[in-house]
C-alpha cells in the first residue's frame, strides 16, 4: 500500500495508472501535478487523483514513489526541476516510450538518487489523450517493460513491479537499447507510416490532369482498413515528436529497412511478377496469424 503517489502528467497513462492503482486498492492519497489546471480538475473529478498540487515541493513531500508520465521531452526539464525536493527514500518511475534519453537525463539531473530510479514503459495505449481517456483496465494483459539501471536498488524493482502487476500488466525487464530497438520496429515505425500515409492521401493523389483526385473524394470512399490502418495517426503530435526525436537513430534504420522492402515490392509489380507478389502477402498473412494464435 502506497501512502502518497505522485503522478506527473496526468493524462491517458498517468490517470490510467492512478486508477488501475485505486481500484486495486493500492494506493492512499494520489496528488496530480501538470501544465493544465483544467486537465487536473478533469482528472479530480474523475477520482483519478485526489489533490492538484499548488507546486512541486510540496507534491514530493512525504511522497512514496512518483510517476513521470509526461512526453519524454519534457523529462530532463521535469527531473532537474524535481531533483532538489525529491526525499532519499521516494522511489521515481517513468512511462517514457524510449528508454536510453531518459537514463541518461536521470544520471545527468537525479545523480544522487539512481538507486531508486525505475525506467519503465507500459507497452499500451490510444489515440485518445488527457485524463478524460483514463482507464483503469488499459494496462490489463498488456505489456511493461522495466530497464532499471545498474545502480537501480533490487527492492525499488521489486516495489514497481508489484505496482505494474496490480494494474495488469505483464512486467518483463530487458536493457534500455534493446528495448529501443524493439520499440522502433514495432511501434514508432507503425505510428511515422499512420502519420505519412494520411499526410499522403489529405494532399491528394494521381497525376492525371484530367481526373484529378482531391482529399474529400479519397476520404469519402476510404473503407475501414484505411481507418483500422491511420488510427494511430489521431495521436499526438507532440509526443510522438519526442518519441521520434529521440530514437531516431534506430527508427531511422527501420525506416531505411521498410524502404528496401517497398522497393523491392515495387519492382515485383513493375515487372508484373504476380507469384512474388502473392508470396510476399501469403508470407505476411501467416507470420501475422501465428503471432496472433501465440497470443491466444
Amino acid at each position: 500500500m502506497i501512502n502518497k503517489l505522485v503522478i506527473i502528467g496526468v493524462g491517458l497513462i498517468g490517470g490510467s495508472f492512478a486508477l488501475a492503482l485505486r481500484k486495486a486498492g493500492k494506493v492512499r492519497h494520489i496528488v496530480g501535478v501538470g501544465r493544465s489546471r483544467e486537465n487536473l480538475q478533469h482528472a479530480l473529478r474523475l477520482g483519478a487523483i485526489d489533490e492538484i498540487a499548488s507546486d512541486l515541493q510540496s507534491a514530493l513531500k512525504d511522497a512514496e514513489v512518483v510517476f513521470l508520465a509526461v512526453p519524454v521531452g519534457q523529462a530532463r526539464g521535469v527531473m532537474i526541476q524535481m531533483s532538489s525536493f525529491l526525499e532519499p527514500n521516494t522511489i521515481v518511475t517513468d512511462a517514457g516510450s524510449t528508454k536510453q534519453d531518459v537514463i541518461e537525463a536521470a544520471r545527468s539531473c537525479l545523480a544522487r538518487h539512481l538507486k531508486n530510479f525505475v525506467p519503465g514503459h507500459p507497452i499500451a495505449g490510444a489515440e485518445l489523450s488527457g485524463a478524460s481517456a483514463a482507464d483503469a483496465e488499459l494496462f490489463r494483459d498488456k505489456n511493461l517493460v522495466l530497464t532499471p539501471l545498474d545502480e537501480t536498488r533490487t527492492e525499488a524493482v521489486k516495489q514497481v513491479t508489484e505496482l505494474w502487476q496490480a494494474c495488469g500488466a505483464r512486467v518483463t525487464l530487458m536493457n534500455a537499447v534493446r528495448h529501443d530497438n524493439i520499440l522502433a520496429a514495432v511501434s514508432h515505425l507503425p505510428h511515422v507510416l499512420a502519420f505519412l500515409l494520411m499526410n499522403r492521401v489529405c494532399s491528394g493523389a494521381g497525376d492525371n490532369p484530367e481526373d484529378p483526385l482531391c482529399p474529400d473524394d479519397l476520404l469519402h470512399f476510404a473503407g475501414s482498413g484505411f481507418r483500422d490502418f491511420t488510427r494511430i495517426a489521431g495521436s499526438s503530435p507532440e509526443m510522438w515528436r519526442d518519441i521520434c526525436l529521440a530514437n531516431r537513430e534506430a527508427l531511422c534504420e527501420q525506416i531505411d529497412a521498410y524502404q528496401n522492402e517497398l522497393t523491392a515490392l515495387r519492382e515485383m509489380l513493375a515487372r508484373g511478377e504476380g507469384e512474388a507478389v502473392e508470396s510476399v502477402f501469403a508470407n505476411a498473412r501467416e507470420t501475422r496469424r501465428l503471432w496472433l494464435k501465440s497470443k491466444s
